[in-house]
């Protein structure tokens, strides 16, 4: 039998719900993810629950507030100007609250998002944090295969 350890690769169901038990994720209706531990395809707390189960398990792990996504930073609320936004965008882009709007990163080989909070005539506010960043979760798995 094969346990899961740093590096190993994984097919598995999983599920990922929010303090309400709404799902966020769940591949249990569909087909299972697969995925190499220590590539950041998991956080790191719930990489960390993985650890040591064996092929077959099915298991349920309540983490905490913070725990998976960090805690929320309030200095990731950042106001960009809409002169910023025209140069790195369209122009004639309509901001809403709500939108997802992906920015590329300095060296231009990634992009990441941030979400409106706020708009306005000169600035828009967004919110660079994870969404579920300074949550609790319920992170439920299946491990199906372990290499």
């Amino acid at each position: 039998m094969n346990f899961v350890q740093p590096g190993s690769f994984l097919t598995l169901h999983y599920r990922l719900a929010g303090l309400d038990g709404a799902d966020i994720i769940n591949t249990f209706f569909d087909k299972p993810a697969t995925l190499s531990l220590g590539t950041g395809e998991l956080a790191p707390a719930m990489e960390a629950r993985l650890l040591g189960l064996s092929e077959g398990t099915r298991a349920s792990f309540e983490l905490a507030a913070g725990e998976a996504f960090g805690e929320r930073n309030p200095e990731l609320l950042q106001r960009v100007k809409r002169g910023l936004l025209d140069e790195l965008g369209d122009p004639d882009e309509t901001y809403r609250i709500g939108d997802v709007v992906q920015f590329p990163t300095p060296d231009g080989q990634g992009a990441y998002a941030g979400v409106v909070k706020e708009v306005g005539d000169e600035s828009v506010l967004f919110d660079f944090n994870h969404p579920l960043a300074g949550q609790p979760v319920t992170f439920e798995v299946q491990l199906i295969g372990v290499l």
